[in-house]
């Protein structure tokens, strides 16, 4: 099964949690057992997993990131300006895979799935999401 996940974003650099979104499209499925895998659309878009007990975690992942690497320094910002945003979407990557287990998400308490904006603010974000039974 296929479901297509869309996310509005409203700054330049932000992670969005799309958790909601996927366990919806799990418990659509009805897949009791398998993975979720998951594909951002986009050159500068990316996904990850992570902690969203509070906002200082993303933030701090947007901060880390903006320090390894900083706007305006690359050969590809000679054509638009966002040579920082390719390089972030590459180094953190465009997928993750997620186990369903008894029609559940194999997430940890504290683990979420974040949309990865590094070029906003966009309309529009497309994020695959192929669920796969084991069953």
């Amino acid at each position: 099964m296929r479901h297509i996940i869309t996310v509005r974003t409203s700054r330049r650099e932000e992670l969005v949690d799309i958790t909601a979104q996927v366990r919806q499209a799990v418990a659509d499925s009805g897949v009791r057992n398998g993975v979720a895998a998951l594909f951002a659309q986009g050159a500068t878009a990316a996904l990850m997993i992570q902690e969203n007990w509070d906002d200082s975690v993303p933030l701090d992942v947007v901060n880390l990131l903006r320090q390894l690497i900083p706007q305006g320094a690359w050969l590809h910002d000679r054509q638009d300006g966002n040579g920082d945003s390719h390089l972030k979407s590459g180094l953190v990557g465009p997928s993750e895979t997620v186990p369903i287990i008894e029609g559940h998400l194999g997430l940890s308490t504290w683990q979420n799935i974040f949309l990865c904006e590094f070029d906003g603010p966009r309309p529009q974000r497309t994020i695959i999401c192929t669920i796969l039974s084991a069953d």
